[in-house]
């Protein structure tokens, strides 16, 4: 049985690793950590854990984690990085949900993130989590570097088609969407319900800090600069991501359908729908599902590609196990077989 410890139990991804993880056959969620609510009962803050966990919350501190062999941070920018070495050295896997090892160049995460790395030598370490790119390092790494939401979504619509050249990678536009829960579970104004209800509003135009998390993974992929514009935008909803992404035909393609479908066939938890579908963020709800269309307006030199998440599964807490399931040896989609829910 995999121990497991929680960082972070009480935000909205660390609830999900909670839900997901009870249905797991092969994991004990040992260690559940809340500076605020340590010594508390996890399914006392959260009923809906009742019969699901008897854990109860304790400080975030290394010692208390000891006994785990897994890791998960569910915590804000900046804390992983200061406890990761300590466990790394202890021989405990490391899978951060957080954008601490995310990005390559160390100057670069400091600009976005506005703060100092506090452990740079183990940015190259990290293995990037998006399992559809990097399934064989995952299954070896020690350290995850989970992919954020939009740029899970952003990054399974583009990669087929820079994989085989047919787009101009100098003009992408990301148009994406989330709901409020993206946020996180934090008191603030421009993210209550009640400000953003029958209302719809882009933001960060002028630079978002998954932005270079996204150009990085493309660039991987296409072996060049990317010029990619990235507008996200909040949408009157709790959950999910839907990016709509536009690319300019570099090389012609006779079936883009068979591309995708080609692509991705082998792939749990990507779902290629068939021709002329519009996805909607409500099939993927509660799900560690992407579903994606693609599409060619009125077969011009524009291609249209839609790609759903969940923000909060696919995007954070289902990603992040799917990764540990690989890194485990276990089979990947194991406790993660979860139909979406509907309504």
């Amino acid at each position: 049985m995999i121990r497991a410890g929680i960082v972070g139990g009480t935000g909205y991804t660390g609830v999900e690793l909670l839900r997901i993880l009870a249905l797991h056959p092969e994991v004990e969620v040992a260690v559940v950590t809340s500076r605020a609510d340590a010594g508390a009962r996890v399914d006392s803050l959260y009923p809906s854990l009742r019969g699901a966990t008897q854990a109860i919350f304790c400080l975030p501190e290394v010692d208390n984690l000891t006994d785990c062999d897994v890791v998960f941070f569910a915590t804000p920018n900046g804390t992983a990085m200061l406890m990761a070495s300590q466990l790394l050295t202890r021989g405990i896997k490391v899978i951060d949900l957080s954008a601490d090892f995310r990005i390559t160049d160390v100057k670069q995460w400091s600009h976005w993130y506005g703060i100092e790395h506090a452990c740079p030598e183990l940015i190259a370490e990290a293995v990037y989590g998006l399992p559809e790119v990097n399934r064989e390092a995952i299954k070896k790494a020690s350290l995850i570097a989970c992919p954020g939401c939009y740029p899970t979504a952003v990054q399974l619509g583009f990669l087929p088609l820079i994989e085989q050249g047919l787009i101009d990678v100098n003009h992408l536009i990301a148009d994406v969407k989330s709901g409020v829960s993206g946020a996180g579970r934090k008191v603030e104004i421009a993210t209550i319900m009640s400000e953003t209800g029958e209302s719809f509003k882009a933001y960060a135009v002028s630079g978002h800090r998954h932005l270079p998390e996204i150009t990085q993974g493309l660039e991987l992929v296409a072996g060049k600069p990317v010029g990619l514009t990235f507008v996200p935008h909040l949408t009157p909803m709790i959950r999910g991501i839907h990016a709509t992404l536009y690319g300019q035909v570099r090389l012609p393609c006779k079936d883009l359908q068979a591309l995708y479908e080609s692509r991705y066939k082998e792939e749990p938890f990507v779902d290629v729908l068939s021709k002329g579908s519009h996805p909607d963020t409500r099939n993927v709800r509660g799900s560690n599902y992407c579903q994606i269309s693609v599409h060619q307006p009125q077969g011009a030199h524009t291609i249209v590609v839609l790609s759903v998440i969940d923000n909060l599964v696919k995007g954070a807490a289902g990603q992040a196990i799917q990764n540990m399931n690989l890194m485990f040896g276990l089979q990947e989609e194991t406790a993660l077989k979860i139909v979406a829910l509907y309504p």
